[in-house]
């Protein structure tokens, strides 16, 4: 079946979620979370699965609810002084097959009660692959500049995210030459591309195509990413 875009009561959910974030608000609306939310999710993955196939192959659009591309609702507390116990947004992440978590090579998808975004990289990697990236700007200088300038990724991002909000070293890494001409990216600690969009987009049939052609237009970033991780893209 062609997914026709979220329900309003979606996004509705997260916006009374915000506002009731507690145990007992969503164990009285759970059925409706799965209905409302979950389920349009697992139809959206699904959908996307044969999209993400004619870009790459090897990366995974799985819709089941646990276990799949889709984020759990549940806010791991344990060492974090917000206890709110709910995410307020719902996501989901089309991995490299094969990998174990969200910091290998994907593709991204947030959905918030006011705005959803999307688009691809790597979100902070772990100290080996995140040392593999830069090691492969510095032997690759002219690949590099090849991504950032390669038209469809530049209209459709404007360049990478991520850079000032603490996926960014103050100082260039040790090992690293300061006077590098890619200095400021290579003091990156995320390297991905997001686009955002609105919540009119997120509830037509529209949807669908338009993540596929913004995941198309990541293709350089990702194919850099993968490189530099030894992986096929």
């Amino acid at each position: 079946m062609a997914f026709e875009g979220f329900p309003k009561d979606f996004f509705a959910f997260f916006k009374e979620l915000k506002a009731n974030n507690e145990r007992g608000w969503f164990e009285s609306n759970k059925q409706r979370y799965r209905d409302s939310v979950q389920a349009p999710m697992a139809q959206f993955i699904g959908a996307m699965a044969p999209e993400l196939r004619k870009i790459s192959k090897n990366f995974v659009a799985d819709p089941r609810p646990v276990g799949g591309s889709m984020f759990r609702i549940y806010r791991d507390v344990r060492f974090s002084k917000d206890k709110r116990p709910y995410k307020e947004h719902a996501a989901c992440h089309f991995r490299y097959a094969g990998a174990k978590d969200v910091h290998a090579p994907g593709y991204y998808m947030h959905f918030g009660d006011d705005r959803v975004y999307f688009g691809g990289g790597m979100y902070m990697p772990d100290a080996p692959a995140l040392g593999h990236i830069r090691d492969a700007i510095v032997k690759s200088p002219v690949k590099w500049k090849a991504v950032l300038g390669d038209k469809a990724f530049a209209k459709t991002f404007g360049g990478l995210g991520g850079g000032e909000d603490g996926h960014k070293l103050t100082r260039p890494p040790r090992g690293y030459d300061p006077a590098h001409p890619f200095i400021e990216d290579i003091k990156r600690k995320s390297f991905f591309a997001m686009h955002e969009s609105g919540l009119k987009l997120a509830q037509s049939a529209k949807l669908v195509p338009a993540v596929a052609e913004t995941f198309r237009a990541a293709t350089p970033l990702m194919k850099f990413l993968c490189a530099s991780q030894d992986v096929k893209f």
